[in-house]
């Protein structure tokens, strides 16, 4: 069973990978390229964005009941989300230090770049940063209690959980005494070189 779950996780890899070689194909299609964390268009298409834009009073206009309703809910989880990110980057910064652990890079996670996209509008740009900031710090969350679970209890769950970060499947088996008595070392020591 082990070996099914290493190559299936291997697989992942792969396909991750593959993923990564799309991505590339995609900024030849759209034309840009990433130079030092700058995004760059042609110049062309530069102009072809600026077009497409929508102004903000034709796009507030086509604004649904719904989504004006909305929005105080939506931007209003700023708060809570901004909170968890200084009250984690604070612990891994006391805890993992402790422990040994590798801290988690922020900045891979936290990701805010689609509001330099020109066709967007003010309104449009502000949700693109909200979105970016929201997503990331959950996803950078994620990761440092991943690594947290991986140094204090690396045991799967007995049913199935939907959306496993990526460390799970390496865990031991849900009843795997022995297992966990032998790897939990193991896995302590392997998140000193996580990047």
């Amino acid at each position: 069973m082990a070996t099914t779950i290493t190559e299936l996780v291997d697989k992942i890899a792969r396909l991750e990978n593959q993923l990564v070689e799309e991505l590339k194909k995609q900024q030849e299609e759209f034309h840009y390229t990433v130079e030092d964390n700058k995004i760059k268009f042609e110049q062309i298409i530069l102009d072809t964005h600026r077009k497409l834009k929508v102004a903000i009073l034709p796009w507030l206009k086509s604004a649904t009941l719904r989504n004006v309703i909305s929005s105080p809910f939506i931007y209003s989880m700023v708060i809570p989300i901004a909170f968890m990110d200084l009250t984690v980057t604070i612990y891994q910064n006391v805890c993992f230090r402790l422990y040994g652990i590798s801290l988690v890079k922020r900045s891979n996670y936290v990701v805010m770049d689609r509001h330099k996209l020109a066709y967007l509008n003010g309104i449009e740009k502000f949700n693109c940063l909200y979105c970016g900031y929201g997503n990331g710090v959950i996803a950078y969350t994620r990761e440092i209690i991943a690594r947290t679970e991986q140094y204090r209890c690396p045991i799967k769950h007995a049913r199935r959980v939907v959306g496993t970060h990526r460390r799970y499947a390496n865990f031991v088996a849900f009843g795997d005494a022995e297992g966990y008595q032998t790897k939990r070392l193991e896995f302590r020591e392997s998140l000193k070189d996580t990047d």
